[in-house]
């Protein structure tokens, strides 16, 4: 199916875990080196460096770019370095975050209240997804480096549907299945 993250807002709630998207628009990058400096903004009463309502956070570092590419290698990071952090930017707006891994029962409760949901990307295939990637473009704390924020233009970038909602869980079903037919 494929996806604006501009109708996130709308959209998230009629994804279940297991969908298959193509996501195109606006996303932003940002791993555990932004993370903390977006809470420090927070708690100092000051606006992120991105429109954080209605947006998708991918949590990636990409290398750097080669001549001739927008962009370096940008597969996804573990999300689960991001879990402190998740539930304040959920709470505030964020509709979606793009990361590989499992998160922790406060990050899927902050899911289910905002009415959001996190996607996984395909770990280990970074120089594919660049493929994804029209324009970036670097917004906040380019002295991080790699784990600069990026403002990142995307087009039919392929990812699932991981935990939505509704607290359809790939992890915990995905396990589940596993065990019954190993059972058998």
């Amino acid at each position: 199916m494929k996806l604006d993250v501009s109708r996130l807002d709308e959209l998230a709630p009629t994804l279940r875990a297991g969908d298959k998207v193509e996501l195109s628009g606006i996303i932003y990058t940002g791993r555990d080196a932004a993370h903390k400096r977006f809470m420090q903004l927070i708690k100092e009463g000051k606006e992120l460096p991105f429109p954080v309502k209605g947006s998708a956070i991918y949590y990636a570092g990409p290398t750097g770019t080669k001549e001739g590419m927008v962009i370096g290698s940008c597969g996804p990071t573990t999300s689960g370095r991001m879990d402190p952090y998740a539930p304040a930017l959920l709470d505030l707006g964020m509709k979606a975050m793009i990361g590989k891994g499992e998160r922790n029962a406060d990050v899927v409760e902050a899911i289910k209240r905002n009415n959001a949901v996190y996607f996984c990307a395909i770990g280990g295939a970074g120089a594919l997804a660049c493929k994804c990637i029209e324009k970036c473009e670097v917004i906040a704390f380019e002295d991080l480096g790699c784990e600069s924020v990026k403002r990142l233009y995307i087009k039919d970038f392929p990812l699932i549907v991981t935990i939505d909602c509704h607290g359809g869980n790939l992890f915990e079903s995905g396990r589940a299945a596993y065990d019954r037919r190993k059972a058998v």
